[in-house]
């Protein structure tokens, strides 16, 4: 009698163990394809950070951190979307978001600071920066360093950072031309001239840089053009804003000299320094 009980009992185990496995087969499937749902979206989440459009990036993003409001990722692409999309407002309140999320990071912070820095909050993006620790280094970290220092007139904690940003970057130019207008600023165009002229060595396609230096120029009495790379229309417009400089310094003959060069200079109709000599010739 006692077989006859153990082999239905035998039975009903195998039937368990079968179930276990049935079961972690199951599970086992699940998870890959979870797995592969996980590749997917981080491919997609990539292509969308550097799609043409980022509004459409916004877009995406913000359905799906709405789905995943503790995903700290769908966050912060939700924030660099923001932020390419030039959405300032949006953007800083996004970044503040993800630096109070688990998970964030200095870069966060740098980042938040940067949007703080575009939408002209300079106290809250010092007050980010300083919640930074020192040992935590990057090119970008050191360039808001400096931008903020120079928007409170603390030259000397400017210039050390804007020396160490440069040393943090194999691409200077850009925070070279920053620099540059610093000592603009200042009235020490001798410098600013100089930095202006290495960031244009450094990346001879920065028209901003040039202009900088041509105002430079100007600001000492020097109203030759420099030896720099420049286009035809470059040309015409650096001609235009030492005219413009002239014109400030009381030097108005040599402002219509400069407004005639830009015109006969400029492949096209040059319609601002058309009017610009106008009205000096009708004055």
């Amino acid at each position: 009698m006692r077989q006859q009980f153990l082999i239905p009992s035998i039975a009903i185990c195998g039937l368990i163990l079968s179930a276990c496995e049935k079961e972690s087969e199951e599970e086992k499937v699940e998870r890959t394809f979870q797995e592969v749902n996980v590749i997917d979206e981080t491919n997609l989440n990539d292509v969308l950070l550097s799609a043409a459009d980022p509004n459409e990036a916004v877009t995406y993003f913000q359905g799906a951190a709405a789905k995943n409001p503790g995903r700290i990722d769908l966050q912060r692409g939700l924030a660099i979307s923001l932020a390419r999309a030039k959405r300032t407002t949006e953007a800083t309140a996004a970044w503040k978001k993800v630096t109070t999320m688990s998970g964030a990071t200095n870069v966060d912070k740098v980042e938040y600071a940067d949007s703080l820095v575009r939408s002209g909050n300079w106290s809250q993006a010092k007050s980010t920066l300083d919640s930074i620790p020192p040992t935590f280094e990057s090119f970008k970290r050191y360039r808001l360093e400096a931008v903020v220092a120079d928007s409170q007139k603390n030259w000397k904690r400017a210039d050390h950072f804007y020396e160490t940003a440069v040393g943090l970057t194999t691409r200077p130019g850009g925070v070279m031309n920053n620099w540059g207008y610093s000592k603009l600023t200042r009235g020490q165009y001798d410098e600013a001239e100089r930095l202006f002229t290495e960031a244009i060595r450094q990346d001879n396609s920065l028209f901003t840089a040039k202009n900088n230096l041509v105002l430079a120029r100007a600001a000492q009495g020097n109203y030759s053009m420099p030896v720099v790379p420049m286009s035809q229309v470059e040309r015409a417009m650096l001609l235009n804003t030492m005219a413009i400089s002239a014109v400030k310094r009381g030097d108005v003959a040599t402002a219509k000299n400069l407004f005639r060069e830009a015109i006969a200079t400029h492949p096209q109709h040059y319609d601002e320094a058309v009017r610009s000599l106008r009205a000096l010739e009708e004055a």
